[in-house]
């Protein structure tokens, strides 16, 4: 396993679509690899390919102790709206509101070439859609509601965090 650089949102990589995973090869399970520790080390959610500058449909979440690791996924059904801030490591210290389903349903292959369907809610369907934009080219800044204060890491109390808890919730 090796750290990856993280592209930023000024790298032109970033807003290209990726390319489909046909064979899942040794070099493919290492990316995944590398993803996994990439995201981890930078305290992520989620990562994808491209924002290691690689334009392969692959990407990786941690949510809640449960390890997502996948290829070609896709939103196949959603549900619902809800209004929610979002940072990404490719935008580092800024987090935007982003209206996104509040559930989804993901079709996805595994490391191991089987086909998994995952339903998602709330933050994971959030992470999950803000993922396979990467893998269309789309950041989340694209889709940000600009009426919403931008927030930046340095604004991030602990109150504020709650506050954003609480507006999240009520906008539900």
């Amino acid at each position: 396993m090796a750290l990856r650089f993280i592209r930023t949102e000024e790298d032109e990589i970033l807003y290209k679509k990726s390319k489909p995973v046909k064979i899942i090869t040794e070099r493919i399970k290492q990316l995944l690899d590398d993803m996994e520790e990439t995201m981890e080390a930078n305290s992520g959610l989620g990562l994808a390919a491209v924002q290691v500058g690689v334009l392969r449909r692959a990407i990786v979440i941690r949510y809640e102790e449960q390890l997502y690791r996948l290829l070609n996924p896709e939103i196949i059904s959603c549900e619902g709206e809800v209004c929610g801030y979002e940072g990404c490591l490719s935008v580092p210290g800024k987090h935007m509101s982003v209206m996104r389903p509040e559930t989804v349903t993901v079709q996805a292959m595994d490391e191991n070439g089987e086909t998994v369907i995952i339903e998602a809610t709330d933050q994971l369907a959030r992470i999950f859609c803000h993922e396979i934009d990467h893998l269309d080219g789309v950041l989340y800044v694209q889709k940000a509601d600009y009426t919403q204060p931008v927030l930046y890491d340095r604004d991030l109390t602990e109150e504020a965090e709650n506050e954003l808890d609480e507006e999240n919730n009520e906008s539900k």
